[in-house]
């Protein structure tokens, strides 16, 4: 990086090209790569065909681990327990920490999830629903760029607490480098079985099942254009929570918080990946200029400076609003990941706000609290996807089964009922499987 001052976008919302230069700014990145998604589809035939020799040679390729058997993958519970004692006394109370917090945030989520129930109409026929866990399931956990414990906790726990009974983890280790902290958090959070394996294989592993890698119900976690191209295309076979794209941040500010502590949370996400996204809506033009100073004099501290920076020069932006409310419309335009309120009454804008994956409220809810030790969960969705979907979480991990025990009353009114639609759609076996439940019900009056 130079060291002349970087560029970054001012948008005004008044501005005639507004608009115009919005839609530069949210155009979307593509996730279907052709190249990439036509080499997935390779790469996930030849993990269905071959199983873990492809696993193998896959892992050799990319991430340069020359194993020879997938017994030399398998990260055995003994070493999750060693890396657990093995770590600071520091570190290991901070992970327990937030494995507690975000064990009682989702087992909270649970008591609310609306669990079984049944009841009897006037006819007697019994209706209900039944809630059951997944029997397995595989968490994926990204390990290229950066090693993330936090990402064990926020899949792991959830799927414990729903009451799965095996969690499956695949976290790909570059060079052979297995990351005590990510092994530790693996103890903490209860896996079950963990393998050194990334990729595209390893998502094609955990839905194809191997001789080594059982085949699960659901893949969950955040990775690569790899990773989430694998994911799409083996939906179905097994089911996945989301297909996750760059990070991104959004802050609302009205000038209260100070401008260095703005600054830092929108390089918290910018220092993730060069395509992350973070934004500012702010009407105060003078703020805006204290926040872009504090950018500047800040930056030259960060060791990821130059991912921070080519974020903030491709995906990121300063933009001033008419006020507040006009924030909270172009907010929900946006549907963020992470939404900062870092304003005086930031309840009164959330209840304004409908879209966003997580609200932050108030100027010392920062959002990095958010990604460890807060609670809720921090895999979120990204790319305006908040506006259909929510963040990972316990019913992600259950699923429901209606109940339905007809009486002989409700049999004589249920069939005709059926019988009269099965005749109208056409469909003669439907209705004559309720009328000769009929003919018995009358043959007995």
């Amino acid at each position: 990086m130079s060291d002349t001052a970087f560029t970054m976008r001012r948008l005004d919302a008044a501005a005639p090209d507004f608009e115009s230069r919005w839609a530069e700014l949210f155009g979307r990145i593509s996730e279907e790569n052709a190249a990439i998604d036509a080499r997935v589809a390779e790469m996930l035939d030849e993990v269905r065909r071959r199983g873990d020799d492809a696993v193998l040679e896959y892992t050799r390729r990319y991430d340069r681990v020359s194993a020879t058997s997938m017994a030399e993958l398998e990260i055995g519970q003994h070493e999750l327990q060693d890396a657990l004692r093995a770590i600071g006394a520091e570190q290991r109370d901070a992970l327990q920490a937030a494995a507690q917090r975000v064990r009682a945030y989702h087992e909270r989520q649970l008591e609310h999830l609306g669990g079984s129930w049944e009841y009897h109409d006037a006819d007697g026929t019994l209706l209900g629903q039944k809630v059951t866990a997944l029997d397995r399931v595989g968490i994926y956990v990204p390990g290229g760029k950066a090693a993330y414990p936090s990402s064990v906790l926020m899949n792991a726990i959830p799927a414990h607490v729903a009451g799965v009974r095996e969690i499956v983890m695949v976290v790909p280790t570059p060079d052979g480098e297995r990351n005590p902290l990510v092994l530790a958090a693996a103890a903490v959070a209860g896996v079950g079985r963990a393998f050194a394996v990334g990729g595209a294989q390893a998502v094609g592993a955990l839905a194809y099942g191997t001789a080594s890698i059982p085949k699960v119900d659901k893949i969950t976690g955040p990775g690569n254009a790899y990773v989430a191209a694998a994911k799409r295309r083996v939906f179905g076979l097994c089911g996945i929570d989301m297909i996750a794209g760059p990070s991104e941040i959004l802050v609302i500010a009205d000038g209260s918080t100070p401008a260095d502590w703005v600054a830092m949370d929108l390089f918290s996400q910018a220092e993730h990946d060069e395509l992350a996204q973070s934004i500012l809506l702010c009407p105060d033009s003078g703020y805006i200029e204290q926040v872009w100073q504090a950018m500047q004099r800040l930056l030259p501290q960060m060791p990821r400076r130059d991912i921070i920076e080519a974020s903030l020069r491709g995906r990121g932006a300063l933009i001033r609003v008419r006020d507040l409310e006009q924030a909270c419309e172009l907010a929900d335009r946006i549907a963020p990941e992470h939404l900062e309120l870092s304003t005086r009454e930031p309840r009164v804008l959330a209840e304004r706000l409908r879209h966003a994956g997580a609200i932050f409220l108030g100027a010392y809810t920062s959002e990095s609290l958010g990604d460890y030790c807060a609670g809720p969960n921090h895999v979120l969705p990204t790319s305006g996807t908040a506006r259909f979907s929510s963040a990972l979480g316990v019913y992600d991990f259950v699923k429901r089964t209606s109940l339905i025990e007809v009486s002989r009353r409700g049999a004589a009114r249920l069939g005709h009922i059926a019988s009269v639609l099965g005749r109208g759609e056409r469909l003669q076996a439907h209705a004559t499987a309720a009328e000769m439940r009929l003919h018995d019900i009358g043959s007995d009056e």
